[in-house]
């Protein structure tokens, strides 16, 4: 590892997919974990692995949220994934008898998407039987990550009640301790989302630092900064690095070589081509070319580590010291948006070093003296404007009345008894998935928009009956009650008595 001659660069990945199990599978359901799960989970992680390996430390600092988790350790979804896994297997064995007339490039696919198949198999029958948490307790022990967590069900956070949000954080980091036993001192803050004073919460939970958008520091991302008179430190994503890779408007991942995510052979539930173009139709793209991607990636891995060092460069003259650059993006970019993704950062991870770059988790950074003075952070998020207007649009107002009224009605039904009541225990569950931030940004960005309404009404509705049939028929309560934990049962721990 250098020494950062340079300076030091973070790495940021958030892991996160909302609760679907039990909740549909195609277009939009089980699948979507499922593509997730074999195309970024397990080739990130064998990356992650390799490093481990080799005896390297502080190579990136995951985020992983607490409803993911509890999808990766699932025993219904682990046997369903298995069974995903063995039928992506017969797809590309399939495809294979039926192009085999056909252009070498699409012969050459589908060979390679079988033998990925069948690594795939081989490494979730060997390592990942048992869930993700054995796993990923590994690699924190190793200290080959910094482990991020967060609040039980991704909510957004500056719109919950304060009781509730405080609830849920601490359910969140109690949750992770459980599974991997080490309670995480830092969180992505869900959507990256602030209000003033949420810093007081988070030193009240043990939460030491978080990240920001940079333009909630007014673009100034070259070191942690406490936050109010708190403790507690933010570190904001330099954009003009992140958006190199990925922003609303451009990005590698875009580029005419790469393969197409959206464009499918239905007939074999494959991605035959590469992007072409942007304005070319579907059944115009060129077929993917697997050299003509990696000339690609190699021309990409140089151009983003030269715009690290750049960016360092000026950092350091700027400020008359190193400077940090800290790149931040959701896990599920790399592999299953981005097919070439993970050889990308394995490309960058290894390069950087050899530029002179320091390259370290945010706790790293922080002890190599990345820490500025205090700032005042403005209400923000990393979405459209870094405002709240995703979470708390016009377009949702009537999703943001209904959790708003849901909130109230939660606290109101709380009652502390003696012992655990498992109907109070699965109403609190189903409240805090209608509560998921998940739903008002598919309903915004027009994305499986009626998924998204479905998932927040049917949540709010399994609360409202059971706590209608705990005072009307408390035997009924308790029948529904274990019929719905069978469909929604993460946070096995949950307990009711502590909110």
């Amino acid at each position: 590892m250098s020494g950062g001659s340079e300076g030091t660069f973070c790495l940021v990945l958030h892991s996160h997919l909302p609760w679907l199990a039990h909740h549909g599978s195609w277009p939009v359901g089980e699948e979507w974990l499922y593509q997730a799960w074999a195309h970024s989970y397990l080739p990130v992680v064998d990356l992650l692995r390799r490093f481990a390996a080799e005896g390297r430390r502080d190579v990136l600092t995951l985020g992983v949220t607490p409803v993911l988790a509890a999808q990766l350790d699932d025993p219904y979804c682990l046997r369903t994934f298995h069974e995903w896994l063995g039928t992506w297997r017969l797809r590309a064995q399939h495809a294979g008898t039926l192009w085999r007339g056909g252009p070498e490039l699409l012969r050459d696919l589908a060979a390679r998407e079988h033998r990925t198949a069948e690594a795939a198999l081989a490494d979730f029958e060997t390592r990942w039987r048992h869930g993700f948490s054995p796993i990923l307790r590994g690699l924190v022990d190793a200290e080959v990550v910094e482990l991020l967590g967060g609040p039980l069900a991704h909510p957004f956070q500056p719109l919950l009640d304060e009781g509730v949000r405080a609830f849920a954080l601490r359910g969140g980091l109690a949750d992770t301790a459980l599974r991997i036993g080490h309670r995480p001192a830092g969180i992505w803050a869900p959507e990256c989302g602030y209000a003033p004073g949420m810093e007081d919460g988070y030193a009240a939970a043990g939460v030491r630092r978080f990240l920001v958008d940079g333009p909630s520091l007014r673009g100034d991302t070259a070191a942690a900064r406490p936050v109010g008179s708190s403790d507690v430190v933010c570190f904001g994503r330099d954009l003009e690095v992140t958006y190199r890779v990925w922003s609303p408007k451009a990005g590698y991942p875009g580029h005419a070589a790469y393969r197409d995510f959206h464009t499918w052979a239905h007939e074999v539930g494959l991605k035959p081509s590469r992007v072409t173009g942007k304005q070319v139709a579907p059944a115009d793209k060129a077929p993917y070319d697997p050299a003509l991607a990696a000339d690609t990636l190699r021309l990409h891995v140089k151009d983003f580590v030269d715009t690290v060092v750049t960016r360092l460069r000026s950092l350091r003259d700027r400020h008359g010291r190193p400077g940090l650059v800290v790149a931040a993006y959701d896990t599920e970019l790399f592999g299953h948006w981005w097919h070439e993704g993970p050889a990308w950062l394995e490309g960058v991870l290894r390069a950087l070093p050899e530029a002179g770059v320091r390259v370290t988790t945010l706790r790293g950074a922080l002890a190599a003296g990345h820490l500025g003075p205090p700032v005042d952070l403005p209400a923000s998020s990393w979405g459209s404007g870094k405002d709240w207007r995703v979470w708390d649009g016009a377009q949702v107002a009537d999703m943001v009345a209904d959790n708003t009224a849901l909130q109230e009605r939660l606290l109101a039904a709380h009652v502390r008894t003696e012992t655990r009541d498992p109907v109070r225990d699965q109403a609190l569950r189903e409240a805090m998935l209608a509560l998921s931030s998940d739903w008002a940004f598919m309903v915004t960005k027009d994305s499986a928009a009626d998924y998204a309404r479905r998932r927040a009404r049917v949540h709010t509705d399994r609360f409202d009956e059971l706590v209608a049939l705990l005072s009307a028929d408390p035997d009924a309560a308790r029948r529904r009650a274990a019929e719905l934990h069978t469909e929604d049962g993460p946070f096995g721990q949950l307990d009711a008595r502590d909110l």
